[in-house]
């Protein structure tokens, strides 16, 4: 194709952006300045002011509002002869259903979560609309292209489970600031703070359990005639004294382990706390709700002794219940919600000295409890410039030249990107080649609810699900159904599978289809007695993703979950500025001379002779064994076979 014919493809083309964050907003930039001439742009978030230091569409006076809006005002200053359009909406909204998919060229993803990404790798192969997938992570980067029948989906590779902590760790035996972040934001603030009506249990595990029992029995009910003051040093006792005093009565436990130390309000509180923070029972004398502010903390990454750990925890409490009672009940953690991270970090702080572990700063506690990776602008720009160029190849429908790219912090073989061949359409994939699933369930025990919630959307990422046993529809969302049909499908939620109208046992195959994702997919039931409440909390197992490579050295199949590497796996990117999990992989590949594999094989005996490059190899290792964080998305890949980089691979 001639530069003109390019030109012209360039300009006549209609594309479809999804994020308007960090990526996105260089890649709007990146595209208007390339001479594309119909931009449209999804991005359901507003402006907050921690964008502003890599977002550069946006400034001060811009925080508030609709970030697909500004960047279109802002990218029409210097193009203003292109037409931008932006949605400030949820990808997922009806609105955007095939048909508006079906108005494009090629759709340019710059998401930060999973669950986006699978619902737009869904419909760009329901009509058959090429997608570019990125994503970053500090330093580190990747461009994916994904084209029906050509290239492997978004799906094809199974993506890490988050990582997940024993209950009796998180519990009884932390051993980590992160397991006392986990026990701080998902136990006790759920707790004080959340839905009351979810199950949880704070208290240490112990074998004197009628005592336990009896202690706890409505200790974080705000009892008649009591104050803030005594309700946050009773709570303060109960979960930082008693609960460690029941942990040191099971004396097994503690054989070989260091013995916590129970901390109460009594050996670090003043007699009387109001008059220590200079505080009345009306609250702060400034409108800032924040402890740090009412306490005169200034500096988030100091790290606060005991003391002042504990002064943030009832002043954070304290806040709570004076400036925001309407929420409380209703409140999940944020990491933008700057009480609630100081409610945390003190809580994870005070518990972390409690069992001898190092206590962290309110800008480090934060970075765990948010699961933040922060993010590097140029890498997104890297990405960004990327991204167009394989708009560009599709565009001319040149796939023989489709490259997935590869950003990497330190050079291997003097690159710094790395161009890899795509990855045909993996025959196993559940979403692109229509291969059935298995569920392994407890037909007689697990309900349709349990079913509908942490499989068909949970796994399979479904938004508006209808699932059929044979010709028999036995559950339906949709905006349109008739109140009894609303009604017969809500009483089937609350019965167990084997007991519904058309009842669902070992041997029964179901159907799930999403009309909005134009997808649709089978899933064989068997029966399965009793699950491991620790290794298999859903009670279910769902498998058939992908299949299952084989250890030759160990001869034995290599599942979700597991790694082929026996060193610590490199983490999977996406764009790390917003929400990336604390999480272990679970990627496979192949080891096989030549083929291609995931960054998340490299271990130290695995990593090609970078011969010459003795010191690039050490310090890209190096990075890859220091990453406490990763995400649920895209892959790193990398070649043993250096030579054949930009060689095509057959498809």
């Amino acid at each position: 194709m001639s530069s003109e014919e390019q030109l012209s493809a360039i300009k006549g083309a209609k594309v479809l952006m999804v994020g308007a964050g960090g990526i996105g907003c260089e890649l709007l930039k990146t595209l208007a300045l390339s001479g594309f001439q119909d931009i449209h742009i999804i991005d359901m978030d507003t402006i907050e002011v921690s964008n502003l230091n890599r977002q550069f569409l946006f400034r001060q006076s811009h925080v508030g509002q609709s970030k697909a809006k500004v960047a279109r005002d802002a990218v029409l200053r210097f193009r203003p002869n292109i037409s931008i359009t932006p949605y400030h909406a949820n990808v997922k909204e009806s609105r955007f259903n095939v048909d508006f998919y079906k108005e494009f060229d090629v759709v340019l993803n710059g998401l930060d979560n999973l669950d986006a990404r699978r619902h737009v790798n869904r419909l760009c192969l329901a009509v058959d609309v090429p997608l570019v997938e990125s994503g970053t992570t500090g330093f580190l980067g990747q461009v994916t292209v994904h084209l029906k029948g050509k290239t492997e989906c978004y799906e094809c590779q199974p993506k890490p489970a988050p990582k997940t902590y024993p209950v009796c760790t998180i519990t009884s035996t932390p051993s980590k600031f992160v397991h006392c972040i986990v026990w701080a934001k998902d136990l006790l603030f759920a707790k004080l703070f959340g839905d009351e009506n979810l199950e949880n249990d704070l208290n240490v595990r112990s074998s004197d359990a009628t005592n336990l029992s009896e202690h706890s029995e409505d200790v974080f009910e705000c009892r008649k005639g009591e104050d803030i003051e005594q309700y946050g040093r009773r709570i303060y006792d109960h979960v930082f004294g008693h609960n460690i005093e029941v942990a040191l009565s099971n004396e097994e436990t503690w054989k070989n382990r260091n013995k916590p130390r129970p901390i109460y309000s009594k050996d670090v509180f003043p007699d009387k706390l109001t008059k220590e923070n200079g505080k009345t029972e009306k609250g702060s004398a400034t409108d800032d709700v924040s402890a740090m502010a009412s306490l005169g903390l200034k500096n988030p990454q100091d790290v606060w002794s005991l003391a002042e750990n504990s002064r943030v925890f009832y002043e954070s409490l304290r806040l709570f219940f004076l400036k925001r009672q309407k929420e409380i009940g209703s409140l999940t953690f944020d990491k933008d919600d700057q009480l609630a991270v100081e409610f945390v970090t003190a809580a994870a702080n005070i518990r972390a000295s409690s069992f001898g572990i190092p206590l962290h700063s309110l800008f480090e506690a934060k970075g765990i409890a948010g699961n933040i990776v922060h993010a590097v602008a140029t890498t997104n720009a890297i990405i960004a410039g990327l991204i167009v160029i394989e708009a560009i190849k599709v565009l001319k429908k040149d796939s023989n030249s489709y490259r997935m790219t590869y950003c990497l912090e330190h050079p291997s073989k003097k690159l710094l990107l790395m161009p890899v061949e795509p990855y045909e359409p993996n025959k196993s994939c559940y979403v692109c080649s229509e291969t059935p699933l298995s569920l392994e369930v407890n037909t007689h025990h697990s309900k349709l609810r349990d079913f509908v919630e942490k499989i068909v959307k949970a796994k399979l990422g479904m938004n508006f699900p209808v699932i059929m046993s044979g010709a028999s529809i036995i559950y339906e969302i949709g905006e349109d159904l008739e109140e009894d049909m609303v009604a017969i499908y809500a009483a089937n939620l609350e019965r167990a599978l084997s007991e519904l109208p058309s009842p669902v046992i070992s041997g029964t195959v179901l159907t799930i289809e999403d009309l909005q994702q134009e997808f649709s997919c089978r899933i064989n039931i068997k029966h399965r007695e009793e699950f491991d409440e620790e290794r298999e909390p859903d009670g279910m197992l769902l498998s058939g993703w992908v299949e299952a490579p084989v250890d030759k050295n160990n001869n034995k199949s290599i599942g979700n979950g597991e790694s082929t590497s026996s060193a610590l796996s490199m983490e999977e990117i996406q764009e790390g500025e917003k929400d990336v999990e604390i999480q272990g992989t679970s990627e496979s590949a192949e080891n096989v001379t030549g083929k291609k594999r995931k960054l998340s094989e490299v271990s130290k005996g695995t990593i090609p002779d970078h011969s010459g490059l003795p010191d690039e190899s050490s310090r890209n290792q190096n990075q890859l064994e220091k990453l406490d964080v990763d995400d649920e998305d895209d892959e790193l890949i990398i070649s043993n076979d250096w030579e054949s980089l930009t060689k095509k691979k057959r498809l």
